[in-house]
C-alpha cells in the first residue's frame, strides 16, 4: 500500500503546509481566526486545533512517547487556547512526525493498529499502513477547508500542490 518513503514525503509535506499556514495566520487578528465561516469546524482556529488534536491522537497510537490529547474529540476545536500555543504545539508535533517518519522501516508499516474509538464507541482494528495514510489524508482534507476559508476572507492561501514540495521542506 505505502512504504516508508511515502511517509517521509508526507511528513515533509505536512510540515511545509503548516509553516505556510503559520506565516499567513500570524498576521490575522483573533476575531478573524475565530470567525465562523460555516465550515465543518466553523473557524480557521477551530480547524487548526482539530488537525493538531487528531495528529496528536494518531501519533500517540504510533509512538510510545507521545501522550494522547488531554481532551476528547468533541473538544478538539479547543485543543489549544491561543494561536501562540497552537503554533508551539504544531511545531513540536511536526517535528515528532518527521522524526517518526525518518526512523520507520517498511516492516513497521505491516500488521494492524488497534484502538478504542470514542466516535464509534467500539474497538477498531485496521491495517497500520492504512491508518498512517489516513492521518496524512485527514490533515490534507482539513487544510483544504482552511484554504477555502482563507480565500473567502481575501487572505493569501498557501501553495498546496505536492509536486511543488521544496527539497528543503
Amino acid at each position: 500500500m505505502i512504504d516508508c518513503g511515502y511517509v517521509v514525503m508526507m511528513s515533509r509535506y505536512n510540515a511545509w503546509q503548516n509553516r505556510q499556514l503559520m506565516d499567513i495566520t500570524k498576521a490575522m487578528d483573533e476575531a478573524a481566526l475565530r470567525a465562523d465561516h460555516g465550515a465543518f469546524f466553523g473557524s480557521i482556529m477551530n480547524t487548526l486545533n482539530h488537525i493538531l488534536w487528531a495528529d496528536t491522537l494518531w501519533m500517540s497510537r504510533f509512538c510510545d512517547d507521545v501522550a494522547p490529547p488531554g481532551v476528547p474529540g468533541s473538544e478538539s476545536v479547543s485543543f489549544t487556547e491561543t494561536w501562540g500555543s497552537w503554533q508551539a504545539e504544531r511545531f513540536r508535533m511536526d517535528g515528532r512526525i518527521r522524526i517518526w517518519a525518518e526512523t520507520l522501516s517498511n516492516l513497521d508499516l505491516l500488521g494492524n493498529e488497534s484502538w478504542f474509538s470514542g466516535i464509534m464507541d467500539a474497538e477498531i482494528t485496521q491495517p497500520k499502513a492504512q491508518c498512517v495514510a489516513h492521518m496524512f489524508n485527514h490533515q490534507t482534507h482539513h487544510r483544504g477547508q482552511i484554504h477555502a476559508m482563507l480565500t473567502a476572507t481575501g487572505q493569501g492561501a498557501p501553495t498546496t500542490d505536492l509536486c511543488f514540495l521544496p527539497d528543503t521542506a
